[in-house]
């Protein structure tokens, strides 16, 4: 089960994955020559690239929802979420043909 993570602890995580993300564009830009250089030789190396995308996304992901909680936005429950009631379904027309003969 999740377990609630206080602002505070949020904050930090925050800090952290902030710090981690802004690293990893850092690092990249430093020595995009390089990693250009990796990232087209071909063959295993063509994974790199996604390989990539996935630790930046990782990244910037933990520090984006740090973000939210330390803001306090979270997302509602669905125990708490009002269901509306559903409307009466009503039978849709048909599409007939008929051939006059």
């Amino acid at each position: 089960m999740a377990q609630e993570v206080t602002k505070k602890q949020a904050v930090v995580r925050m800090i952290g994955f902030g710090a981690a993300t802004a690293a990893l564009y850092a690092a990249v830009f430093q020595h995009a020559n390089a990693v250009t250089e990796l990232f087209s030789r071909g063959g295993m190396y063509a994974a790199l690239p996604i390989a990539t995308v996935f630790l930046v996304s990782y990244v910037h992901g933990g520090f984006a929802s740090n973000l939210w909680s330390a803001l306090g936005i979270t997302a509602k429950s669905p125990a708490k979420a009002v269901k509306t009631a559903q409307p009466a379904k009503t039978k849709r027309p048909e599409a007939r043909a008929t051939l006059n003969a």
